[in-house]
C-alpha cells in the first residue's frame, strides 16, 4: 500500500523531477474541482475543458511556478489561480465571440439550470446584467469573487493573485461603474 503525498510534495516532486505519476495523482485529485469550479464562471464546456488543460500543462511544463509558504502548501488556490487568470485572458481575447458561445452553451443546458441559476435569470437578462458585461473581466472577477462567492477581500486576493488594495479599488471602481450603468 503505497503512502499519499501531501500536495507540496506532488509540487515538488513534478517541479524536480518531472515525476509523471506525481503530476497524475495532482491531475486526479484537482481537475474535477477546478472544472466544475470554472463551469460556474463559464457556460462553455469547451473553454473550460481548455483552461483546465492549459491550467495543468503549465504546471508540467513548470512555466507556472509554486511556492509553498510556512503555513503549509495551498495547492488548490494556486491552481485556481492559474486557471482563473487564463479563463479571463481567454474571454478578454474572444470578446463578442466568447459571449456568444456563453449564450449558446446556456440555451444548449437550459434543461440542468441550477438553483442559483434559476434565482439569477432575472438579473442575467435585465439592466444590471448588462452592466455587468459592460465591465472588464477584472472588474467582473473581484465582483465574483467578493460578492458571489462571498470571499473577504484577503482571500480574493489570495484567489486572483493580486495585493488586497488592488481588489479594494477594482471592487470600489465596478460597484461605481454599475451605479452610473443603473442610473
Amino acid at each position: 500500500m503505497s503512502e499519499t503525498r501531501s500536495d507540496g510534495e506532488l509540487l515538488r516532486a513534478v517541479a524536480t523531477d518531472g515525476d509523471r505519476r506525481a503530476f497524475e495523482e495532482l491531475y486526479r485529485r484537482y481537475a474535477p474541482w477546478l472544472t466544475a469550479r470554472m463551469r460556474s464562471r463559464c457556460a462553455d464546456a469547451g473553454i473550460v475543458d481548455d483552461v483546465v488543460q492549459e491550467t495543468f500543462l503549465a504546471v508540467w511544463r513548470g512555466t507556472a511556478r509554486y511556492r509553498e509558504t510556512a503555513e503549509g502548501a495551498d495547492a488548490a488556490g494556486w491552481l485556481w489561480r492559474i486557471a482563473s487568470r487564463r479563463l479571463v485572458d481567454v474571454l478578454r481575447g474572444a470578446g463578442a465571440r466568447g459571449r456568444l458561445r456563453q449564450a449558446l452553451a446556456r440555451l444548449r443546458h437550459r434543461d440542468e439550470v441550477s438553483a442559483e441559476d434559476r434565482v439569477l435569470a432575472g438579473v442575467e437578462h435585465g439592466d444590471l446584467a448588462g452592466a455587468l458585461v459592460r465591465l472588464s473581466p477584472e472588474l467582473r472577477a473581484v465582483l465574483q469573487a467578493t460578492v458571489v462567492d462571498g470571499l473577504t477581500t484577503r482571500e480574493a486576493a489570495v484567489l486572483l493573485g493580486i495585493p488586497p488594495g488592488t481588489v479594494k479599488t477594482r471592487a470600489m471602481r465596478a460597484r461605481k461603474q454599475l451605479r452610473e450603468a443603473l442610473a
